[in-house]
């Protein structure tokens, strides 16, 4: 349990605001989601020094979030949406949460204050993004895309894995490239071959039609010198 990085255990009930199992043992925990499990109060969380991201949506918790600073100190991310929290100082706790930069507090009633956003980012000054937007309206990029830029830049760098294959393609297309060359030099010598193999072929023909031709004269002669040699028997004859 001390190597578990992430926690999921939404929709489990609670016993006495404990979920059974959540021990001090996940010293290693970075993500925790309690979603739907009952919660009324914090005072059972186990300390876990390590969490960053912390899902508390759809529970019942009022207040009394000063827990949070000692129990979970390097929170940067949390979600209390759809939770009773109804005034200001129910969060005013979360001062001493120095890392938080993400604070989701949708379908709590503290959202229907006037001045509601302009008040929290003046209370948690640290905080940057209130129910995923910033005080100028931006919304908050995507934690798994950032993760996913994070890997980019690495590839880029030419560290990790995807160093190691940009490597691999750029030689499949070196190769293919010389493959394309050899390709249309093969098919030019095919081009060339096949055209001197119509010469020969026409060369050969034309051979042929030349010794037909010598044949049917040397055959015409021949007849001739036949027809020639019979009157001269004639003529003996005579």
């Amino acid at each position: 349990m001390s190597q578990v990085a992430e926690l999921v255990v939404d929709n489990c009930r609670t016993s006495d605001g404990e979920v059974e199992g959540l021990t001090d043992d996940f010293k290693e925990l970075e993500f925790l989601s309690m979603v739907n499990v009952g919660l009324t109060s914090l005072a059972k969380l186990p300390s876990l020094p390590k969490l960053r991201k912390l899902e508390l949506s759809d529970n019942n918790i009022s207040g009394h979030l000063e827990m949070l600073s000692e129990k979970c100190p390097n929170l940067t991310y949390l979600n209390l949406s759809g939770n009773k929290i109804k005034e200001l100082s129910n969060v005013e706790a979360l001062q001493n949460l120095k890392n938080l930069k993400s604070l989701d507090l949708f379908n709590c009633e503290i959202t229907t204050l006037e001045e509601y956003r302009e008040s929290i980012f003046e209370l948690l000054p640290q905080v940057t993004y209130l129910d995923g937007f910033d005080q100028e309206d931006n919304e908050a990029p995507d934690s798994e895309a950032d993760d996913d830029d994070d890997d980019d830049d690495e590839g880029e760098d030419g560290a990790g894995p995807k160093g190691d294959y940009e490597d691999e393609d750029e030689d499949e297309d070196e190769e293919g490239s010389e493959g394309g060359e050899v390709g249309l030099s093969y098919l030019m010598k095919e081009r060339i071959q096949d055209e001197e193999d119509d010469d020969d072929y026409a060369e050969e023909e034309e051979e042929e039609q030349k010794a037909g031709v010598q044949g049917e004269k040397r055959k015409r002669d021949a007849e001739d010198e036949g027809e020639d040699d019979e009157d001269d028997d004639d003529d003996d004859d005579n």
